[in-house]
């Protein structure tokens, strides 16, 4: 018969204690600012401070596993830091975002991938043919980029093969610069809006970014691709983003090529605040209006016969907000 077991009997699972688990963690106070510039399976080349021949490998510290870290984050090392062979550092921390450019797996499906963060400027490269120009992945650019804070630019490629006009004039009423480039051109314009700015390149494969990138940043020496002449596309060639100084100050972000962009995580709202001048008759829309097409309870409509907004600004927003449904 078992008999009743006493206080002496009763045995403490050896290691465990029974104090609680504290929540404090350390501040951190000597870790050393730096950023993101470079990621690679689990390791992030960061640059601490002004000096570009620095480069520090780091890896995220416990506190940070679940904390999605990008080419262009603000972050805070410790450990050691000193960019030597071998060495490692551990990421201890990211600083608040001012800007993120992301996209989804697909429009439907809301899970986002930030691809960049910190930049100020993205420069949707495009070339004019060879590969055609595909508007609808331009569309989905802008949409991006006025929904994640950047402020965009377009440059069209390869005009010494094609002419440019119609892409320019499709543009024009977003008010936003929209330069053209050949091989043989002086990039100072371009040049002109990148120095003392963080700029992301970004567009499909075989456009011309990374050959924009060589001249912007001799030094680069990025892969370049041509492009396949049976499918009309371009090879990747550029496996993962990486940030570079450029020469007379600021940095370029250089991207994989994509032949996607989901927009599943963007809300029409959040496009619709880069277009001030329209935002404002917005206001006047029935709730739950999405402002994709003509109808009563649209107030862009009145806006336009009344004057106070330009028609050609209205039908560029539709097609923007059209994009985030219009399959590639």
């Amino acid at each position: 018969m078992a008999r009743e077991l006493d206080e002496d009997d009763v045995r403490v699972r050896p290691g465990r204690s029974s104090r609680p688990r504290t929540r404090e963690r350390p501040d951190h106070a000597e870790a050393v600012p730096a950023v993101v510039v470079g990621v690679d399976r689990g390791r992030y080349t960061c640059r601490p401070g002004p000096t570009p021949q620095r480069l520090v490998a780091a890896v995220r510290g416990g506190s940070m596993r679940r904390t999605s870290v990008v080419v262009g984050d603000r972050v805070a090392l410790v450990g050691d830091v000193s960019g030597t062979s071998g060495a490692l550092a551990r990421l201890v921390r990211r600083e608040e975002r001012t800007s993120v450019l992301r996209r989804t797996p697909d429009d439907t499906d809301p899970a986002e991938r930030p691809i960049v963060a910190n930049a100020d400027i993205l420069v949707i490269v495009c070339s004019v043919t060879d590969p055609a120009p595909r508007p609808g992945l331009i569309d989905r650019c802008l949409v991006a980029a006025y929904d994640g804070g950047l402020s965009p630019v377009l440059c069209l490629t390869k005009t010494d093969l094609a002419e440019p006009a119609p892409l320019i004039e499709l543009y024009r009423p977003l008010g936003f610069p929209v330069l053209t480039t050949r091989p043989d051109c002086d990039l100072d314009p371009l040049l002109a809006l990148l120095t003392d700015r963080v700029s992301v390149f970004f567009g499909h494969s075989g456009v011309g970014k990374s050959s924009l990138v060589n001249r912007l940043v001799p030094a680069a020496d990025r892969a370049i691709g041509e492009v396949n002449a049976v499918t009309g596309r371009g090879r990747h060639t550029s496996s993962a983003a990486v940030a570079l100084l450029l020469p007379a100050g600021g940095t370029v972000i250089d991207t994989p090529g994509v032949r996607s962009f989901g927009l599943g995580a963007v809300a029409p709202n959040r496009v619709l605040r880069a277009f001030s001048d329209l935002a404002a008759a917005a206001e006047h829309c029935q709730p739950g209006c999405e402002h994709l097409a003509p109808s009563p309870d649209c107030a862009l409509d009145s806006a336009v016969r009344d004057g106070a907004a330009d028609a050609a600004r209205l039908a560029s927003l539709r097609r923007l907000l059209a994009a985030r449904g219009t399959p590639l």
